[in-house]
């Protein structure tokens, strides 16, 4: 076309490289800007509705009674994709979390204690007298006192996980299906 040879001989190739850098960038930029309009005017998706959750009445043989979900848990339960339950057979504490999607909510315990000022130590990988697999660890919160906490995730197929991230990766892959029965418990050490 008579165009460009016209612009090239008034304005020179290095004028018009600029030009079409800039027109590029520019495109790009109201591509996002149109991406980001669209995204926005979709229907946002419906709020999660609280469905009822049925919780175990007993574990490992011993009655279970729920607890309150303390201030940081709710707040953090108000956004889980899933449902999440403290409960205790006057032993131990559990707290179950079903999960219905693969979810980096979902991380170690280890870093909720961390979080709240605990120090870790003794991890390992544990075998239950039901040769249930955990990863176990102890706490020592600033009040000196010891806590054993263990925790594993189950999916629909009983397959079961002891690290988080083997967990997300198999969920987000579909190499596991949901939903997840997450199950973190501690006890003071001196019942063990």
């Amino acid at each position: 076309m008579w165009i460009q040879p016209f612009l090239e001989r008034c304005f020179g190739n290095r004028f018009l490289n600029r030009i079409a850098h800039k027109a590029g960038f520019a495109l790009a930029m109201v591509l996002c800007l149109l991406w980001s309009a669209a995204a926005a005017l979709r229907p946002a998706a419906p709020a999660p509705i609280a469905s009822f959750q049925e919780w175990p009445s007993q574990w490992d043989g011993a009655p279970l009674r729920p607890m309150a979900l303390g201030a940081v848990e709710q707040r953090f339960a108000e956004r889980f994709p899933g449902a999440m339950a403290r409960l205790t057979d006057g032993r131990q504490t559990l707290v179950l979390r079903r999960v219905e999607a693969a979810t980096r909510m979902l991380h170690p315990a280890t870093d909720c204690y961390r979080a709240l000022g605990y120090r870790i130590g003794d991890p390992r990988l544990e075998r239950d007298v039901e040769g249930r697999l955990w990863r176990c660890f102890v706490t020592e919160g600033h009040d000196g006192q010891k806590l054993r906490v263990c925790e594993r995730i189950v999916d629909a197929r009983g397959a079961a996980f002891t690290d988080t991230s083997d967990w997300y990766w198999a969920a987000a892959t579909g190499r596991s299906t949901g939903p997840w029965q997450a199950v973190t418990r501690a006890s003071p050490v001196a019942f063990e």
